[in-house]
């Protein structure tokens, strides 16, 4: 009776270790640079308080060995407030990569680490779950009046569904 408990418990423990492989392997992490130019719109700039849009476009690669999400362009737009100099907003961005396959982040402005959250995917990034950090890298002097010029680092971790 003990050796059959005993015999059994290498077959537990590979059971686990199949089941526990996959989940772990499923995520993988990303690191892109992106630039852009914003097309910004003040709707109110009073004491101290400034609302405002962005409509963003720009292009974005891949820093990874792994090249995931690289040569992707995407277009963007946000509304936000700049409170004592600090801006704070909220952004929707669609990422498309060469195949033409779609990406769309939630942007939550918090200056100086801005969070993106995939919530959908099309193509090979249906079902995609992926969660990243950006921070600017560089700030361009504004070529054109009520234009932003920047790139920024944007790093996370990214699943796929099987």
């Amino acid at each position: 009776m003990i050796l059959s408990k005993i015999g059994m418990l290498p077959i537990i423990v590979l059971a686990c270790v199949a089941l526990f492989i996959p989940i772990a392997w499923a995520q993988q992490s990303f690191d892109i640079t992106y630039c852009a130019t914003s097309n910004m719109t003040t709707v109110s700039a009073t004491d101290g308080l400034i609302i405002l849009s962005l409509d963003t476009k720009g292009i974005a690669f891949s820093n990874h060995e792994n090249k995931v999400f690289d040569n992707m362009t995407f277009h963007g737009v946000a509304v936000g407030k700049v409170v004592a100099g600090k801006p704070i907003g909220t952004g929707y961005f669609k990422y498309m990569d060469p195949d033409g396959d779609i990406i769309v982040w939630e942007l939550s402005i918090d200056v100086p680490v801005d969070t993106l959250k995939a919530i959908q995917g099309t193509g090979k990034y249906k079902g995609i779950k992926a969660e990243g950090k950006a921070a600017l890298i560089t700030k361009a002097k504004s070529i054109t009046p009520d234009t932003r010029q920047v790139c920024r680092k944007f790093t996370g971790t990214f699943e796929l569904p099987k």
